[in-house]
């Protein structure tokens, strides 16, 4: 970013920039660089760094919601990995941090629903280490960094959970409303992970205690004998009902209750690298058959949400194998990041900044119209990722 007038004015006009100049390196407080974040809804959705630089090492990353009702969340990415996050981020909130140790180079603040999404933020100073090692050394490390990204997408719907039941015990539809696709994503950036969790007591064939299902059930895989439960019993009760009941209530306390131990189960969590690439897999899978259907979210019809959702979960696990498959099959990783990145920037086309959850409603006519369109996109991707879990399960 230079410091021309002129450069700083298109900045601005972007949606997303840094007020400081190119020399001007975010100050060092308590021994870690310090960089603010602000979002105002300012020209359709804001999302502005005080600073652009810091120097390598601890850096902590300050954000402040003050008035976009269209940004939720903001990331830090490096090479399509999420490194540090904050999520729920409602206008008026404190603010809230986090903090991440990088080496030089070319990061991004990524802020889904701003005018412009994504902002480059650089890192001066030594570079970080490279992967070094055996191929599987390699991917053995990225299924730890993929550990942590999965505790911390659960950590987060735990906060967006508890918000939704807070709306529901009050009584306030139009709030639950709202907060129930803020919450939805969440499940659907891991499921492929946490599928087949039984709690103890309970056989594997046992719906009651399995969390999968009493997180997640949809109407076609209802079992009568353990009825409904989940985010999608919730979902029933608020938009196509349009009511909040004492039988919500406790659905809500439910969900919560198994939303927590989920938090808890995943911390226990031991990944192999095909795992990373099966899940990916699967979780396009359940594009394929749920989101593009339609059949997920049948009475809200905000299955463009949850595309969303499986979208990044699955670029996320493939992001973590990256440095690993770079040595294994460069052309391969290419072609992977390209459809990736074909996906995306269809998927921009459906954003809706006025929409709880930032994508257009699934209607049925949009569904008549553009399914077919999704699902060749998904198709396009599937292709190429299919071939990672073979590649990495067998890496030396």
């Amino acid at each position: 970013m230079t410091t021309s007038g002129l450069t700083a004015l298109l900045a601005l006009a972007s949606g997303v920039y840094s007020s400081a100049a190119a020399d001007d390196t975010a100050p060092v407080t308590n021994g870690a660089a310090q960089v603010a974040i602000t979002l105002t809804g300012d020209d359709g959705g804001t999302c502005s760094l005080d600073h652009a630089t810091a120097n390598a090492g601890p850096i902590t990353f300050a954000v402040t919601n003050k008035t976009a009702t269209a940004i939720t969340e903001i990331e830090l990415q490096s090479n399509n990995r999420i490194l540090g996050e904050k999520e729920n981020l409602a206008p008026g909130l404190p603010t809230v941090s986090f903090t991440v140790t990088l080496g030089g180079g070319t990061y991004q603040v990524y802020c889904p629903g701003a005018k412009q999404e994504m902002v480059e933020f650089k890192v001066t100073g030594a570079a970080a280490p490279q992967p070094a090692g055996s191929t599987a050394d390699i991917l053995a490390d990225s299924t730890k960094g993929y550990a942590s990204y999965v505790t911390g997408v659960v950590d987060a719907m735990v906060t967006a959970v508890d918000k939704l039941k807070t709306d529901i015990d009050a009584g306030d539809l139009a709030k639950a409303k709202a907060d129930y696709p803020l919450a939805r994503p969440f499940y659907e950036r891991i499921e492929s992970d946490v599928d087949g969790f039984v709690l103890p007591g309970f056989k594997a064939t046992d719906d009651a205690g399995n969390l999968d299902y009493l997180i997640d059930m949809r109407a076609s895989n209802l079992d009568d004998k353990v009825g409904w439960h989940g985010f999608h019993a919730i979902e029933r009760d608020l938009f196509e009902k349009g009511q909040i009941t004492d039988e919500t209530k406790t659905l809500a306390g439910e969900l919560q209750q198994n939303v927590k131990k989920l938090a808890e189960l995943v911390k226990t969590l031991e990944y192999k690298p095909e795992d990373l690439a099966n899940g990916a897999a699967d979780l396009l899978e359940e594009v394929q058959s749920n989101k593009v259907s339609g059949e997920e979210e049948a009475f809200s019809h905000y299955d463009l949400v949850d595309f969303a959702g499986n979208v990044e979960g699955a670029q996320q696990a493939f992001a973590f194998l990256e440095p690993g498959m770079e040595k294994i099959d460069t052309d391969l990783t290419k072609q992977v990041n390209a459809q990736f990145a074909n996906v995306l920037s269809l998927l921009k086309d459906y954003r809706d900044p006025s929409v709880s959850g930032g994508y257009k409603i699934y209607t049925a006519e949009l569904k008549a119209s553009d399914a077919a369109k999704l699902s060749k996109s998904i198709q396009a991707l599937q292709e190429p990722l299919s071939k990672i879990a073979e590649k990495v399960a067998t890496a030396h």
